[in-house]
C-alpha cells in the first residue's frame, strides 16, 4: 500500500498570498494618499475635492490677496506684469517644454512658487537646484536646523509643514540657495525670487489643517497682495510661435483663445473649468505627462524601494526553496501503519547491502552484543575491552582471544564474512543467555 504524505503547499502559498496582499494594500493606499499632478482638478483654486487648493484660494481671499486664475501658460506669465505678484504653478509637470524658458522672464517683484518640479522643468527654467532623494510621503518638519536657520520671515510661524517629501541640493555658487524644511524647501533670491517646495501637502484641502500647514502655504503666497494661479487642466498646448531666443518677448496668445473672464469662484479664468475639456469632458486622465512619456510604475517609486522588493522576493525563494527540501539530519515522524520487525530488520539490511556499508553494519551488529553481553554481566557501561572479553570467555568457555576478536575486531572484507560475524555473534549472546 502506497502511503501518501501530506502536502505542505500551504506553507508556501500563504505567505506569498499574504505578502502579495499587503504590497497590494500599500500600492492603493500610497495612490490615494500621494495624488499625481495629473489628476484633474489637481490643486485648482475652484476644485473642492481633497486634492484642490479651493481652501487655499478662500483663505488668501479673507487676508485681502487677490488671486487671478488663469488656465494658459502665456496668459499666466503677462498677468505678472505689473508687479508685484506672487506666480504659483502647482502642476509644474504639465507645463509644455518651450514655455518653460519663460519662467526666466518673470519681471522684477515677482516671486514664481513651483511645487514638486521635475528635473527637466528646474533644468529649462535655469534653477541651479537639483533633486536629492525623494520619500514615500511627506513628512513635517521645522523651517530650522541647528546649522542653518531659515530666511523666510514670512513662513518663521509656520513652525512645521509637511514638504519634506522631494529634497534639493545647490549646484550653484555658495549662498546662492536658501535650503528650508531640512532642504524641503529652496528659495533663490534675486529680482524675481524662485520658490521651490517639495511636497503638495500644505496646499491640498485634505492636508493643509494638518500641521502649521495652513500658515505655511497662506504666508508664502500672501506676500505680494496679489496671487496669479496657473491652474492647467492638462499637459499645456505649445506656445503658438515658439521664441528662438528665452531673452525676446513672450509670444502673443493665438486669437482664438477667450479673454480671461471672471469665474463664480473670485479672480479671472482664461480657459475651460478646472479638470474638464471642451464639452464638459474630462481633460486627459491618466494620460501622459507633459514630456509626452507615459507615466510607468517603475518611475513612480524610488530605487531603493525596487531594491527592497528584489531581496524581499529573494528572501521568499530562499524560504520556500528551504521549506520544500528539508536540509540537515532527518527528523523522526510518527509512521502511519504498523510495520513488522521482521521487515523493518529486512529493509535496514537490503539498504547496508546496497551501500556497501559492511563496516557500519558489522559495529551496528557489536554495539548490540555488547550491550545486551554487558547487561547480563553486570558490567560497567565504560568497561575496557579486555575485561568485557574476559567476562564473556569465562562464561563461555571460549578463548578470551577469540571473544575479543569477535566482539572488537576488524570490519568483514565480504557480505560472507558479514553474515559468519553475525552467526557468531548470535550464538555467543545465545550461549550466553542460556547460561542465566
Amino acid at each position: 500500500m502506497t502511503v501518501r504524505r501530506p502536502r505542505r503547499r500551504h506553507r508556501i502559498v500563504i505567505p506569498m498570498l499574504v505578502g502579495a496582499v499587503l504590497l497590494a494594500v500599500t500600492l492603493v493606499t500610497r495612490e490615494v494618499d500621494q495624488p499625481d499632478q495629473t489628476d484633474p482638478g489637481f490643486l485648482s483654486p475652484v476644485a473642492t475635492g481633497a486634492d484642490g487648493g479651493s481652501r487655499l484660494a478662500a483663505s488668501l481671499g479673507r487676508r485681502g490677496v487677490v488671486v487671478q486664475r488663469e488656465t494658459d501658460t502665456l496668459r499666466a506669465l503677462r498677468a505678472t506684469r505689473p508687479g508685484p505678484v506672487t506666480l504659483f504653478v502647482p502642476a509644474p509637470e504639465l507645463l509644455h517644454p518651450r514655455t518653460v524658458n519663460y519662467l526666466g522672464l518673470l519681471p522684477d517683484g515677482t516671486r514664481l512658487v513651483l511645487v514638486d518640479p521635475p528635473r527637466r522643468v528646474l533644468a529649462a527654467a535655469g534653477l541651479p537646484l537639483r533633486p536629492n532623494g525623494r520619500r514615500w510621503a511627506a513628512r513635517a518638519v521645522a523651517p530650522h536646523t541647528p546649522e542653518r536657520s531659515c530666511p523666510l520671515a514670512e513662513i518663521i510661524p509656520a513652525t512645521t509643514a509637511a514638504v519634506a517629501r522631494q529634497r534639493y541640493a545647490s549646484i550653484g555658487a555658495p549662498g546662492s540657495v536658501d535650503l528650508c524644511y531640512s532642504a524641503g524647501l529652496a528659495r533663490l533670491p534675486g529680482p524675481a525670487e524662485s520658490v521651490v517646495v517639495g511636497a503638495s501637502d500644505p496646499f491640498r484641502n485634505g492636508r493643509i489643517d494638518e500641521w502649521d500647514n495652513h500658515a505655511f502655504a497662506t504666508g508664502l503666497l500672501a506676500t505680494s497682495g496679489r496671487v496669479v494661479w496657473l491652474d492647467l487642466d492638462g499637459p499645456a498646448p505649445p506656445p503658438p510661435e515658439p521664441s528662438p531666443s528665452p531673452t525676446r518677448q513672450l509670444p502673443e496668445p493665438a486669437e482664438d483663445e477667450p479673454d480671461g473672464r471672471e469665474d463664480p469662484g473670485g479672480g479671472q479664468n482664461g480657459g475651460t473649468a478646472p479638470g474638464n475639456g471642451p464639452g464638459g469632458e474630462p481633460a486627459n486622465p491618466g494620460g501622459p505627462s507633459a514630456s509626452g512619456a507615459p507615466h510607468s510604475l517603475w518611475s513612480a517609486f524610488p530605487a531603493w524601494f525596487w531594491a527592497l522588493l528584489l531581496q524581499l522576493a529573494l528572501a521568499a525563494l530562499l524560504i520556500a526553496a528551504g521549506r520544500a527540501r528539508r536540509l540537515g539530519p532527518p527528523t523522526p515522524e510518527p509512521l502511519p501503519v504498523t510495520v513488522p520487525a521482521a521487515e523493518t530488520v529486512h529493509g535496514r539490511a537490503r539498504l547496508y547491502q546496497q551501500a556497501r556499508a559492511r563496516e557500519s553494519a558489522a559495529q551496528v551488529l557489536r554495539t548490540a552484543a555488547r550491550s545486551r553481553l554487558a547487561r547480563w554481566l553486570h558490567l560497567p557501561a565504560g568497561a575496557p575491552p579486555a575485561a568485557v572479553a574476559a567476562a564473556v570467555a569465562a562464561r563461555t568457555g571460549d578463548r578470551p582471544d577469540a571473544v575479543h576478536e569477535l566482539l572488537y575486531g576488524d570490519a568483514p572484507d565480504s557480505d560472507r564474512d558479514l553474515l559468519e560475524l553475525a552467526g557468531d555473534l548470535d550464538r555467543t549472546t545465545r550461549a550466553e543467555g542460556d547460561t542465566r
